[in-house]
């Protein structure tokens, strides 16, 4: 890996083309260099792992949303979108797609300097895939450059430091993956970078306070976004530029001001795109940083005979679970019985209560309404806390992956004085976890989400095919989707008409 130092350049400055992040990026996604056998592997992994989360959330309300608006651009060729026949605009099935396997926060992520759900790139690169009739080896190498720029850029800059949505990384590493599958130019590619990050950096107010449906949205337009602008570059449009580090650019008004430095790591010429196995899947439908907490609360479940006995819990944990979904966030709505799914999705202190009280986690039970207004669940759980740790944000920092951790350090106070105290580093389904997930646990994953949604012949087609992504020749990427029953697709609930 090679680093690069990106800051602020004056418009009088002298700084060639080449040398701009975007220009950088651009070499990556069009180096030949092969896809080692290991991350082809993960890439499928990954694909399955999408699938199985989107079955779960087909007939949710913003998914369902999200696919009528699909369903009103067919197109042919087109693209596929999950649950239903026929093609339909990329730009429109990747946003739908994007929708669907959002909506539970249930697929992969990467953590460092920024949050990330490198998934999201599946669903733009998938969708043009398909449309441009491409094969399954070309989707494989366009998922490596998604995956690999997204975690480098994750690596080095910290967006929500300054209040900007991690999707903002999403856009240019979705923009590249497609000029890798698309076969672009530097140039083409340098261009669509440049637009994809210009039009989709937001702020981080779909992650805070009463969090909506904009949180699966959010990804799904970045991935939209960067179809458009791939299409936009094709047509000989260019992009403000430098984007990053422009005197008017990104690092100079919203991530640091002028004077700041980013160390950003990039594959060198002929070194393989690796990033995906960095990453992470979940086990469990929960913001990732909650995920080591689920396992540690169903553990600590049998040292605990009387849960009413509890006085309070203390979690500690690193300042980036603190702020983001503890307690150090200050918003009041993590402790909100009538809170939205999503953000009950982004408050351990409730989840931590709930898989202390049931052993388990589902990714409907688990939030139903019914569920967080369990008089004795409420009580649980505003009696939990959290505060940092400076060895977890040391840990969570850290770059060796035997040292990188999400966990904490639960103590848990008894009215009789006894405090049980345990600590997990890691989620059993990490990599360096208890119950590591390989390709059987993704199927298993894949079977269990989409029991009752997808038939059980359906199911089977689209594993054997996912399982051959390698092998899909131009025009079989059609394949790496399912179709459900109308009568699945009518358990959504009944959607308001909009303008088209």
């Amino acid at each position: 890996m090679k680093n690069h130092l990106v800051r602020t350049h004056r418009s009088a400055e002298r700084f060639p083309r080449e040398e701009h992040l975007a220009w950088r990026i651009a070499e990556v996604a069009t180096d030949p260099v092969e896809v080692a056998s290991e991350t082809a592997e993960m890439i499928v992994n990954r694909i399955i792992d999408n699938a199985a989360v989107a079955a779960a959330a087909l007939t949710r309300r913003p998914v369902a949303n999200a696919r009528a608006q699909a369903s009103a651009h067919p197109y042919r060729p087109g693209a596929a979108v999950f649950g239903v026949d026929g093609g339909y605009s990329p730009e429109w099935a990747a946003f739908a797609n994007g929708v669907a396997v959002r909506e539970l926060d249930f697929h992969d992520t990467f953590l460092a300097a920024e949050y990330s759900h490198p998934g999201d790139n599946i669903p733009p690169i998938l969708a043009v895939a398909q449309h441009a009739g491409r094969t399954g080896r070309d989707l494989i190498r366009g998922l490596a450059t998604g995956y690999e720029i997204q975690i480098d850029l994750v690596r080095a800059i910290c967006l929500h430091e300054h209040k900007i949505d991690h999707v903002a990384h999403l856009g240019p590493s979705a923009a590249a993956g497609l000029g890798t599958l698309l076969g672009l130019d530097a140039a083409t590619i340098y261009q669509a970078i440049g637009q994809a990050l210009h039009t989709t950096t937001a702020t981080r107010q779909s992650r805070k306070g009463e969090i909506s449906s904009w949180k699966a949205y959010a990804p799904a337009f970045a991935g939209k976004m960067a179809v458009e602008a791939v299409d936009r570059a094709l047509r000989g449009e260019g992009a403000p530029a430098p984007i990053w580090e422009g005197e008017d650019g990104v690092i100079a008004w919203l991530l640091g001001g002028p004077d700041r430095e980013y160390s950003v790591p990039l594959p060198g010429p002929g070194e393989p795109k690796r990033a995906i196995l960095d990453s992470y899947t979940k086990e469990h439908s929960a913001e990732y940083q909650s995920q080591a907490p689920i396992d540690l609360a169903r553990r600590m479940r049998s040292r605990i005979s009387d849960l009413d006995q509890i006085d309070s819990i203390v979690l500690h944990t690193s300042r980036h679970t603190h702020v983001v979904i503890g307690t150090g966030s200050g918003d009041p709505q993590k402790f909100d019985p009538a809170a939205s799914r999503e953000t009950l999705d982004h408050s351990v202190m409730y989840i931590f209560a709930v898989a202390l009280q049931d052993g388990t986690w589902h990714h409907e039970w688990s939030y139903a309404p019914e569920r967080a207004r369990r008089p004795d669940t409420v009580a649980l759980w505003r009696k939990i806390s959290t505060v940092e740790d400076p060895e977890w944000t040391r840990r969570y920092h850290a770059t060796d992956p035997a040292e990188k951790a999400f966990g904490t350090r639960a103590e848990v106070r008894l009215r009789s004085g006894e405090v049980i105290v345990d600590e997990l580093a890691v989620a059993d389904a990490h990599p360096l976890g208890a119950k590591p997930f390989a390709r059987e646990q993704y199927l298993e994953k894949f079977r269990t989400l989409a029991e009752g949604v997808v038939a059980p012949a359906e199911q089977d087609r689209f594993l054997d095919a996912a399982q051959r992504t390698a092998e899909l020749g131009a025009g079989e990427l059609s394949q790496l989707s399912f179709t459900v029953s109308d009568e699945v697709l009518a358990r959504a609930p009944k959607l308001p008409k909009g303008l088209f």
